[in-house]
């Protein structure tokens, strides 16, 4: 039998945006350029995501039934699944069913539950599916959510200001429902960006970084896609984190001196060298 797992592949879970780098769009260049295959499972395939006025979405769940099939029956192993946009309850029982298909005692489960920032659910995204992304904490090695996130998944309100102790509290809270391992992201603290970083019996660690202009689209999906690929390459996951905040920091600065809209996303074509660095480290 032809053997396909020679090479170390990351199945990533998401939609697939034709226009603004986001969600598979932007995830397949960087684990590319972390020298690991990409295998993108669209659970959408939008003309271009929900941040612009117009847009079209075409709904893929029953080719990620087809792909769970056909994936199985080719023998494909994965050292990493991640998961991000999913658009209907549906979907929560196709990843959860792809999940118990493909995880094993060796591979890394990233569990980005995309759902809505600034206390506000993304358009067209509702409670009842939020309340169902929890389904899937027990099957992360890694939660990755922002204060949003974190505050649906635990029934908090949303506040910015959450203080450092209230934070651990959120994420233990979290990691007790599965995940050993949880970064909350793009806490806006003054001038500055930071990500809590939380694992379980091990004391908590920030990374910060200066805050860029606006927030753009596709940022999440960039974290995520990095931190997964780092941990299966066998980084710490503080450095992961480390790796992921400098990368976004650098290439948010590039992207706002090309003056590119926020709606389109990161450039991240212009610092993709910067990954290939970390593999030669």
């Amino acid at each position: 039998m032809t053997d396909h797992n020679r090479q170390r592949k990351i199945a990533v879970i998401s939609d697939l945006c034709g226009f603004g780098r986001s969600s598979l769009s932007a995830a397949i260049p960087v684990i590319s350029a972390l020298h690991l295959q990409c295998c993108p499972v669209p659970t959408a395939v939008f003309s271009n995501h929900t941040g612009f006025e117009v847009f079209s979405k075409e709904d893929t769940t029953a080719q990620m039934k087809r792909t769970i099939s056909d994936w199985q029956k080719t023998g494909l192993r994965f050292s990493g699944i991640a998961t991000g946009f999913l658009g209907s309850q549906e979907q929560i029982d196709v990843v959860r069913t792809f999940l118990e298909t493909f995880r094993t005692e060796d591979n890394t489960i990233l569990v980005d539950p995309v759902m809505g920032d600034y206390g506000r659910l993304y358009p067209g995204y509702s409670e009842q599916l939020a309340a169902r992304l929890g389904e899937l904490l027990p099957y992360a090695d890694i939660l990755t959510p922002n204060l949003t996130e974190a505050c649906f998944l635990t029934g908090r309100a949303y506040r910015s200001d959450y203080s450092g102790e209230e934070l651990f509290d959120m994420c233990a809270e979290l990691s007790d429902r599965g995940p050993a391992k949880v970064v909350i992201s793009g806490l806006e603290d003054g001038g500055q960006i930071t990500n809590y970083i939380y694992e379980r019996g091990k004391q908590p660690r920030t990374v910060r970084r200066d805050k860029i202009r606006e927030s753009r689209s596709g940022t999440g999906d960039i974290f995520a896609a990095i931190i997964i690929a780092q941990t299966v390459r066998g980084i710490p996951f503080a450095q992961c984190v480390e790796d992921a905040s400098e990368f976004i920091r650098r290439t948010l600065i590039t992207t706002a001196e090309m003056g590119l809209p926020v709606t389109d996303g990161l450039a991240v074509e212009e610092h993709l060298s910067d990954l290939e660095k970390l593999v030669h480290e």
